[in-house]
C-alpha cells in the first residue's frame, strides 16, 4: 500500500565540506568529508514518509554495497522498497557534493543504475498505482520511464507532480506537462525551460505563467530563502508565499524536501487550500536547511509542530 508513490532516482550522496565553493581550476583544502542517501526520488519519497505518508519508491540500485545501502535505508523510514530493483549492468548511483560554509552547495550526479529504470520496470509495480494518492517524479532516470509513470497514474486517477530537475538540457514534449497535475521547477530549472533569466519574485511570477502554456494545472516555481510563487489555471495573477528566515547551514536537498512535503499535504490533507500546502512546504524545506545532509536533515513528525499537521 502507498499513499504517496515516488519513481525516480537513488544515489549515495558523497559530501565534501569547505570553507568556500572553489572556482574553476582552483584547489582547495577541505575540512572535512560524509556521506549519505541521497537522489531526488529517494530524498522526496524519505521526506514524505519522515512526515508521515506510507511511501513507495520504483527505483533502480547496482548489485554493490550502496545498492544494499539503499534499499536497508528506504526499509529503515518504512517505505516499501519492493520496486527497488538491482541491475549489474551499472553502479549504484552517485552524488558527489561540496559544501561551503554559507550553506550554499556544488552537485554533480552520476546517475549510474538510475538510467537502466525502464517502463518495464514501473509496470511491474502497477499493484502500488492502484492505492496511491499522489505520483511525484523527476528528471534524474530517462525520460520514457518517467513520462509513462506519469502516464499510467493519470489513467490511474493518482494527482501527478512534475519535478523537472536536474534542469532538463533538451526542449521537453508537452506531454510532460499534459499529464502532469504540478510542474515544480527552482529558478534554475525555471530559467533553462522558459527561455527567461528568472532571479527573484518578480521575473518568477511571469516564468510561471510559461509553465501554464505548456498544460499543467498548477505551476510552482521555488526560490530558496525567498519561498516560491505559483500560478494555476483559472487563476486570476501568480502568487508569492514567503518563506521563514532561518540560518541556513546546508541547503543540500532542501528543494526535494520542499517536493516530498507538498506531496505528502496533498496525499493527507487535500482539503487544504493550496496556499497553505504550498506555506507549509517551505516551512518543511526551510526546517531541512539548519541541519546537514539531505534526508538526514529532514525532521520526523514528531520533531515538527502540531500545527504543521492540523
Amino acid at each position: 500500500m502507498a499513499e504517496v508513490l515516488v519513481v525516480g532516482s537513488c544515489n549515495m550522496d558523497l559530501v565534501f565540506y569547505a570553507p568556500r565553493l572553489p572556482v574553476p581550476g582552483e584547489t582547495i583544502h577541505g575540512t572535512r568529508f560524509a556521506s549519505g542517501f541521497g537522489g531526488k526520488g529517494a530524498n522526496q519519497c524519505a521526506a514524505a514518509a519522515k512526515l508521515g505518508a506510507k511511501a513507495a519508491m520504483i527505483g533502480k540500485v547496482g548489485n554493490d554495497t550502496y545498492g544494499e545501502e539503499c534499499i536497508s535505508n528506504f526499509k529503515a523510514l518504512g517505505i516499501n522498497a519492493d520496486h527497488v530493483t538491482v541491475t549489474g549492468e551499472a553502479s549504484t548511483g552517485v552524488g558527489p557534493v561540496t559544501v561551503g560554509e554559507d550553506g550554499n552547495n556544488l552537485l554533480m550526479i552520476i546517475p549510474g543504475a538510475n538510467l537502466h529504470l525502464t517502463e518495464s520496470d514501473v509496470d511491474a509495480a502497477s499493484s502500488l498505482f492502484q492505492s496511491a494518492k499522489v505520483l511525484l517524479c523527476q528528471w534524474e532516470i530517462p525520460p520514457h520511464s518517467t513520462l509513462h509513470a506519469l502516464k499510467k497514474a493519470q489513467d490511474a486517477g493518482i494527482f501527478t507532480i512534475f519535478n523537472p530537475a536536474p534542469a532538463p538540457q533538451e526542449k521537453l514534449s508537452l506531454d510532460f506537462f499534459k499529464y502532469s497535475d504540478i510542474t515544480c521547477a527552482n529558478e534554475t530549472e525555471a530559467s533553462t525551460m522558459t527561455g527567461l533569466e528568472v532571479t527573484d519574485v518578480e521575473s518568477a511570477k511571469v516564468a510561471v505563467l510559461h509553465f501554464l502554456e505548456m498544460g499543467c494545472r498548477i505551476a510552482i516555481i521555488t526560490l530558496g530563502k525567498d519561498g516560491c510563487v505559483f500560478a494555476s489555471q483559472g487563476l486570476e495573477e501568480p502568487s508569492w508565499v514567503q518563506a521563514d528566515k532561518v540560518n541556513a547551514v546546508d541547503t543540500t536537498g532542501a528543494g526535494d524536501s520542499f517536493a516530498g512535503a507538498l506531496a505528502f499535504f496533498f496525499a493527507k490533507l487535500p482539503d487544504l487550500p493550496l496556499k497553505e500546502k504550498l506555506r507549509r512546504s517551505c516551512f518543511v524545506a526551510s526546517d531541512s536547511v539548519k541541519r546537514e545532509g539531505a534526508q538526514k536533515s529532514y525532521s520526523w513528525r514528531r520533531d515538527l509542530p502540531d500545527e504543521v499537521f492540523a
